[in-house]
This record gives structure tokens, sequence and C-alpha cells, in this order.
């Protein structure tokens, strides 16, 4: 079983359709805990070091073999807590920053929410390191955005999100920070290649889950 942590309710229907589509049969168990994230945005992601701890422990009590973390700001604290969780604990947008530095130096990572632009241009640094090529990453937020999702306008939040990618033009790649942005991946008209998180980051879930079987 592959438990999913996630800070908005709004993922799991999205990851319960990719299960069904690319890995029928994969155990999902989702934990929901918006409070995580608001705690983060106000007092940084190491401020929820702890109750990440303990959800991981929850997870792991109920028969999970792996877990993944949906949340792109509280994603490294994730990570970090693996060591003594007992089973993997993997980041969803990792996948997702290998993939844009081998896309090319140039990455544009945009945001909804500010608080999820430093972790995921350090993932990607980091991933950039990892790799051995360059890499030049620039953050952009989409202002006006995170207010229409967290008003359940979910039609605009992803209009302003592919307004804001279409604008993008001096990139070799464009990073969608947030997992909740993943549909304006296909909306979007831009020539520039565009990344989304959600069905990479649970395909390397589903592996790491099956190699705990």
């Amino acid at each position: 079983m592959l438990a999913l942590l996630h800070t908005s309710p709004v993922h799991v229907p999205v990851f319960d359709a990719l299960r069904d589509a690319a890995h029928p049969g994969l155990e999902l168990r989702h934990h929901v805990d918006a409070e995580l994230l608001d705690r983060a945005r106000r007092e940084g992601p190491e401020a929820v070091t702890d109750a990440v701890r303990a959800v991981l422990r929850e997870v792991v009590a109920e028969g999970a073999r792996a877990v993944l973390c949906t949340c792109s700001t509280i994603g490294a604290v994730a990570e970090a807590a693996a060591d003594g969780a007992g089973v993997p604990v993997l980041r969803v947008d990792r996948p997702m920053a290998a993939a844009a530095v081998a896309a090319g130096p140039r990455v544009v990572v945009l945001a909804a929410l500010r608080s999820t632009l430093d972790p995921t241009a350090v993932l990607v640094e980091e991933e950039a390191r990892r790799a051995g090529r360059p890499v030049e990453v620039r953050t952009l937020l989409v202002h006006g955005a995170w207010p229409r999702f967290e008003a359940g306008d979910t039609e605009e939040y992803l209009r302003l999100v592919t307004e804001a990618a279409d604008a993008v033009t001096d990139a070799d790649v464009i990073v969608l920070a947030q997992a909740s942005m993943a549909p304006a991946r296909e909306s979007a008209g831009t020539a520039v290649p565009v990344l989304a998180s959600p069905a990479a980051g649970l395909a390397a879930g589903a592996v790491a889950a099956a190699l705990r079987g």
C-alpha cells in the first residue's frame, strides 16, 4: 500500500484517477492535513517536522510500504523524516525536477503559492548537482491564483496558471511547482515544454511501494 500525504483534499481524486489509468491494483491510502501547509506558510516548513513525523508513524502503522508527499512546500521536510519512518518517503516533485534538469539549463518555476517557490528551486538545483548539469532557475509567482484556488474557483485558478505559462518564452522548460497546477500543462499553448508532478511522482511511489512489498 502507498500512503499519500496531502495538504488539500482536491488531490485525492486526481491521484485516484492517475492510479486507475496507469497503476491498476495499486492500493492508495490518502492522508489529508491542510493545517500542515497553513503552519508551514506561517512559520516555515521546518515548523511542521514533528507533525509530519507523526503522520509517517501513523500511516506506516496502518500498513504503508512507502509514502508520497504531494505538497511541494513540505516535501523536503517529509524526505528528511524518512530516516525514522522505516519505509521510503518520497516527494512528488523530485521526478519532475530531474526531468527539468535533463530538458535544459534554463528552468522557470511557476507557483501560485510563494512558500512553494524556494523549495522547488532548491530541488531543481539539487537535481542539477546530482546530474552534473548546469542550471539557471528563475521563479515566478502567479499573482492572484492562490486566492482563486482557496475559493474553490478551479477554472479561474488554472486559467491564471496557463496564462502565466504562456507568457514564458525565454526558457528550456517550465516547471509547475504545485500538483494542483497539473491540468494547466494540457491547456498551455507555449512552445516551451511544461512539466507537472503528479503522474511521475505517483509512478515513483508505486515503484517504491512494490519494492517494499
